[in-house]
């Protein structure tokens, strides 16, 4: 049976720290993702977000604090227009955009990081495993320039 695999960029101040409370509360949702703590959601490199594609993620989950909620004034600003940018990007590699999430989850909503994982997980067993793994080694190989002597 398909075991869809999700990598969750959580901002430390709020969505790990709901990812934390719905743990202690025993929350229940899909192990299926792997969660990597960063400070800020405006701090997620888009070179991350392809990379984790890239080693076989079938999903990727960016979790950050509620606009105006930042604990850096504008990070999760940043994280949005960055999240749009890599919408269109990921259409360019032939990545169904749905794979590509965006939540707002303070540190009191926990069971919004239990709705949100197992949602993205269902969407991905409708969507089936990304197959695009020899298409993005094959664009970035063609984009690559050569050095002739």
């Amino acid at each position: 049976m398909y075991k869809p695999k999700i990598v969750a960029f959580f901002c430390t101040w709020c969505t790990y720290t709901a990812a934390d409370l719905a743990g202690t509360a025993r929350m229940s949702y899909a192990p299926n993702a792997r969660i990597v703590r960063v400070m800020c959601s405006g701090r997620i490199d888009p070179q991350f977000v392809l990379q984790a594609f890239k080693e076989g993620a079938d999903g990727v989950l960016i979790g950050g604090c509620h606009p105006g909620d930042c604990h850096y004034q504008e990070g999760n600003y940043k994280a949005l227009r960055r999240y749009h940018m890599l919408k269109r990007l990921l259409n360019q590699y032939g990545i169904e955009e749905d794979r590509l999430q965006l939540e707002w989850i303070s540190a009191s909503e926990g069971d919004k990081v239990q709705e949100s994982v197992n949602k993205l997980v269902d969407l991905l067993k409708e969507l089936g495993p990304l197959q695009i793994y020899e298409s993005l080694e094959t664009k970035e190989e063609n984009q690559a320039i050569e050095v002739t002597p």
